[in-house]
């Protein structure tokens, strides 16, 4: 590792795209489209997140692509705001360790998306920030969305709450309606809930959580992606009050985090940050042996 390097490259069908690396990692952004981060992973290694996510929609006189990797929503989801086509070529700007990549003004919603990518010289992290701005002349209420498509084959690891609340609840917990609490794939542990992805199960299943510790993991190709945030204690959120949601059909798995609902007046915007850490060769648990989870994350967290 040592010095941060973006060059311009094809990659797949995607077109023209920006390749952050450190010499150890590297990261691919998409400038002709989206913007998504469709690649993350060790150099010369398998990528971390799906990069051929098979759904496309029509809306209005366009087409929305899933595509794959890591984009910026807004939330609540609403049909068709959530799904406005990003299929335009990017504003972008190189900084210091990174870029900035910035979609035109979503035509009907008119709001902004710009996602700051930069990679750590002497380390396997990339920060991400994440801006909504808001281009209409009144103001909304919304919460950014950060979703991750990660490659099939993995297990997700998420932290159950443990503030301790007396005789009071300390944790809220959304069900989507198609979300089977019985679902093979789900472990409802004490401290972890652990989720697999199966390429053999095509059902959806998705929940949310207030991720209070502000972290979740996935454990795939013998690596462990990390993916931390924030969460507030004393903010709202969307989908009854969560902060992490986790979705998973048979080709991939979602990682997504939220900022608290917030009022965005005419050209303000809403920051939110993600890290990512990518840690090689490291032990897949399972899924429903909590002290051999513990033992491997709390090396990390």
């Amino acid at each position: 590792m040592g010095e941060v390097i973006v060059r311009e490259i094809r990659y797949k069908n995607y077109g023209k795209c920006l390749e952050i690396s450190n010499g150890n990692i590297d990261a691919v952004i998409t400038i002709d489209c989206g913007p998504r981060i469709i690649r993350f992973g060790f150099i010369g290694g398998e990528n971390e997140f799906c990069d051929d996510a098979p759904v496309e929609m029509n809306i209005d006189d366009g087409k929305f692509y899933l595509r794959g990797g890591h984009r910026l929503w807004h939330s609540p989801e609403s049909m068709p705001r959530t799904y406005m086509p990003d299929n335009k070529p990017l504003k972008v700007e190189k900084i210091k360790n990174g870029v900035v990549v910035t979609q035109d003004v979503e035509p009907y919603v008119q709001m902004q998306k710009k996602i700051e990518i930069t990679m750590e010289k002497s380390s396997n992290k990339v920060k991400i920030v994440h801006h909504l701005i808001n281009k209409n002349a009144w103001s909304i209420e919304a919460s950014a969305w950060a979703l991750s498509i990660m490659a099939p084959g993995g297990l997700e690891v998420i932290p159950q709450p443990k503030r301790e609340t007396g005789l009071l609840p300390n944790r809220n917990i959304a069900l989507w309606p198609y979300a089977k609490m019985n679902d093979s794939r789900v472990y409802w542990g004490e401290k972890f809930i652990t989720l697999s992805q199966n390429k053999e199960m095509k059902m959806a299943f998705k929940i949310g959580i207030n991720n209070e510790e502000g972290w979740a993991a996935y454990f795939n190709h013998g690596n462990l992606f990390i993916k931390r945030y924030e969460h507030f204690m004393d903010k709202r959120y969307p989908d009854f009050g969560v902060s992490y949601e986790t979705y998973t059909t048979d080709f991939m798995l979602e990682m997504e985090t939220l900022s608290p609902l917030t009022l965005i007046n005419p050209e303000e915007e809403i920051i939110h940050t993600e890290e990512w850490e990518l840690i090689k060769d490291v032990t897949r648990p399972d899924a429903k042996d909590e002290k051999q989870i513990e033992d491997v994350i709390r090396k990390y967290i």
